[in-house]
């Protein structure tokens, strides 16, 4: 659904983008993260066909974004950090008005709108002033707006921002249930927890650049190495005699407890089970230590910056 190689984009001596390749299939989620000005609006505008690459192409549902600038565009809704929503209309008149604005027949902006509110829980509301809503009720219609023209494609710059822990939640609900009807979607945040809930991809940009892509998985593997396990005992035991496989390496030993680092947990973790089940060993637990997507950021983002300086 979305597919770019080597997309650039210039602004007179300024670099904005560099060589962005993203690959998204239908009904994923993809994260951008990166700092203020890392080129993350910068790249949404050009899956938007807002904005021409100086280098590069893009393909947003099958159609280029330069030559099939008017197909992207009615193939994609936008959600922007500021959303535009008109206060003194009501939620009714609001989505009627986009739905003409995507030229839509009556019968169509009636129907989409109908069930846009019946789906986001707004058709109690449908009648009040939009002045009158909620933080999350407002997001939650600015998406029904996005999503007016039914697009395969959503992108969303900080889809949470500034809002309350409840409202962000709903949000948040939301955003999972559209990707289970096969919508491809793009978020650009600064929200790691939300994040690793929602995304099946994440890129890191710096400097208009992606350091790197993956699954979440693949990044903390890639980043901070294998996982570690700590495998605790009920009682104290001696576990000097505990033969490991070859791929596990011993980090720590107490009396009550042993710290591995494993390569390939799958094959490896059920071994370390069976020796020690084998040695009578009071096994109360055997659990993987917590990595965290905010790891991985603060890492990678100091060995760019570090590369920098030295050079």
């Amino acid at each position: 659904m979305i597919e770019t190689h080597d997309l650039s984009k210039q602004f007179h001596d300024f670099l904005a983008v560099d060589g962005v390749d993203l690959n998204v299939q239908a009904g994923q989620i993809l994260a951008l993260l990166g700092q203020n000005g890392a080129g993350k609006t910068t790249t949404v505008r050009m899956l938007t066909a807002l904005l021409q690459p100086s280098r590069g192409w893009a393909r947003v549902a099958g159609y280029d974004v330069v030559k099939n600038g008017h197909d992207v565009r009615a193939s994609v809704g936008v959600l922007t950090e500021q959303h535009g929503l008109y206060m003194r209309m009501t939620a009714i008149e609001y989505l009627d008005f986009f739905g003409q604005v995507y030229s839509l027949s009556s019968e169509s902006r009636k129907s989409r709108s109908d069930h846009l509110l019946q789906y986001f829980g707004l058709t109690e509301a449908a009648h009040r002033r939009i002045g009158e809503y909620s933080k999350g009720m407002r997001q939650k219609l600015a998406l029904a707006r996005a999503m007016m023209h039914d697009p395969g494609v959503l992108l969303l710059d900080e889809p949470t921002s500034a809002m309350d822990p409840e409202s962000a939640r709903l949000v948040r609900d939301e955003i999972a249930r559209l990707k289970s009807s096969k919508r491809t979607i793009v978020i650009c945040s600064h929200n790691l927890t939300e994040v690793e809930i929602l995304a099946d991809q994440i890129a890191i940009i710096y400097r208009g650049r992606i350091l790197l892509q993956g699954t979440l998985e693949d990044l903390k593997r890639n980043v901070l190495g294998a996982p570690e396990y700590e495998i605790k005992f009920s009682d104290v035991w001696d576990s000097s005699g505990l033969e490991l496989p070859k791929d596990v390496d011993l980090l720590s030993r107490t009396a009550t407890s042993l710290k591995v680092r494993v390569m390939r947990p799958q094959e490896s973790n059920p071994q370390i089970l069976k020796s020690l089940s084998a040695m009578s060993a009071s096994v109360m637990a055997i659990q993987e230590e917590p990595r965290t997507l905010e790891q991985v950021y603060l890492k990678v983002m100091a060995e760019a910056k570090g590369r920098e300086n030295v050079q």
